[in-house]
């Protein structure tokens, strides 16, 4: 009798853990880190504080994109508290969230250098990049037993960039597109675009997950750290991420019924931002002209689309610098797996369709497998294009 109740109750839990794993993974996490915090002002120039309004955008953006029932969003942090690097990206791997998105002015002792520009993962050799990477960095210094806790790093040092292993290749080609699509809805609201950059930062090293790090515009700059810290410029900036995430879960996440674009009379409620240090100059803002936009580069060619052959999506599993053997033990009991390379990465796919529904449901199939940063990819006449430019067809 006790063995048959046993029994009953293993079974209603096992139906339970089956429903959660199923329906209870359906939203799309987005983790918001807004940078610096506390006794770390990040830059300061002008009276402009960054972590003042680098909280300023992330809560704007947040409330934006909770407004869809299909979007899960995470803070690293809601008020002026410190949070370590390594904790910043541990909260967004605790909560296994889909995208990481850490947000930050810019600054420069050239006070007329202005833009923005997003960051992914990577060793760039690139001076400006290192430099911006060290002033960001620095910041664990401020953090206890900082060299135990990262293993000697030291931010000022270039060996410990250079012994920074990188365990990106799952997630680049989906930190590059995130960062571009950032981009391109800077550049719609006719902000100076200074591209999609590659630099070491440890916030983003440390995150399992399509990551990326959003450097506004410079305060540094009279006229743009003003905006930056008006109401105005905070709600632009914060419609254009905001824009940019959905944009991007659309494509590789596929789009819910309520999931639409965020217009400009959209507005929130203004966010109000205790400092810890007062404004010693009160700088009012200047009427700022936008440039006018330009055109977004494509950061690559895509073929020439034409209605002759039908589209074909698979589902990309894992990119990585050693060569498997296609075979369902290598690939959690997935058969059907394919490969391609780019020098010494190959990337491997599951499955091949023409019909988009079919795609979504090996997508849910590799997910299902362990293969949680599983995405949609498409061909036409043999050539990768966006899965959106497919659906077009």
């Amino acid at each position: 009798m006790n063995t048959h109740k046993y029994s009953k109750v293993l079974l209603i839990l096992s139906f339970f853990f089956f429903i959660t794993q199923s329906f209870g993974q359906s939203k799309f996490k987005v983790t918001l880190d807004a940078g610096h915090g506390d006794h770390d002002y990040g830059a300061v120039y002008h009276g402009h504080i960054e972590k003042n309004i680098a909280l300023a955008v992330v809560l704007k953006v947040g409330k934006l994109l909770e407004k869809n029932s299909s979007i899960d969003v995470i803070y690293t942090r809601k008020g002026d508290q410190f949070i370590d690097l390594v904790e910043r990206a541990n909260i967004a791997n605790r909560a296994d969230a889909d995208i990481f998105v850490s947000i930050h002015c810019n600054a420069n002792a050239n006070n007329a250098a202005d833009g923005c520009e997003t960051y992914v993962m990577g060793m760039s050799k690139n001076a400006s990049n290192l430099e911006a990477a060290k002033r960001e960095n620095s910041v664990v210094t401020l953090e206890k037993d900082y060299k135990q806790k990262y293993e000697g790093f030291d931010p000022k040092s270039p060996e410990s960039f250079a012994g920074m292993i990188m365990a990106q290749e799952l997630y680049l080609d989906q930190s590059i597109a995130l960062a571009g699509k950032v981009q391109g809805k800077f550049i719609e609201i006719g902000k100076k675009s200074r591209g999609v950059k590659q630099a070491p930062y440890m916030v983003l090293h440390k995150a399992y997950m399509p990551r990326v790090l959003i450097e506004m515009g410079f305060i540094s700059n009279q006229a743009e750290g003003s905006k930056l810290d008006s109401e105005e410029g905070q709600q632009e900036i914060a419609e254009s991420i905001a824009n940019a995430i959905i944009s991007y879960k659309k494509e590789y996440f596929g789009a819910s019924d309520n999931e639409n674009t965020i217009k400009p009379s959209q507005q929130i409620e203004p966010v109000k931002i205790v400092d810890s240090v007062p404004k010693k100059v009160t700088v009012k803002a200047p009427e700022v002209k936008k440039p006018e936009p330009k055109p977004e580069v494509k950061p690559e060619l895509k073929p020439e689309l034409t209605s002759s052959v039908v589209p074909s999506f698979k589902v990309q599993l894992l990119a990585s610098g050693k060569k498997l053997e296609l075979v369902p033990s290598n690939f959690n009991g997935l058969s059907n797996v394919s490969f391609s390379s780019e020098g010494n990465l190959y990337k491997y796919m599951y499955g091949e369709t023409t019909n988009y529904n079919e795609a979504k449901r090996l997508l849910s199939e590799a997910k299902s497998k362990g293969y949680s940063s599983a995405f949609l990819i498409a061909f036409k006449n043999g050539k990768k294009v966006s899965v959106q430019d497919a659906l077009k067809q």
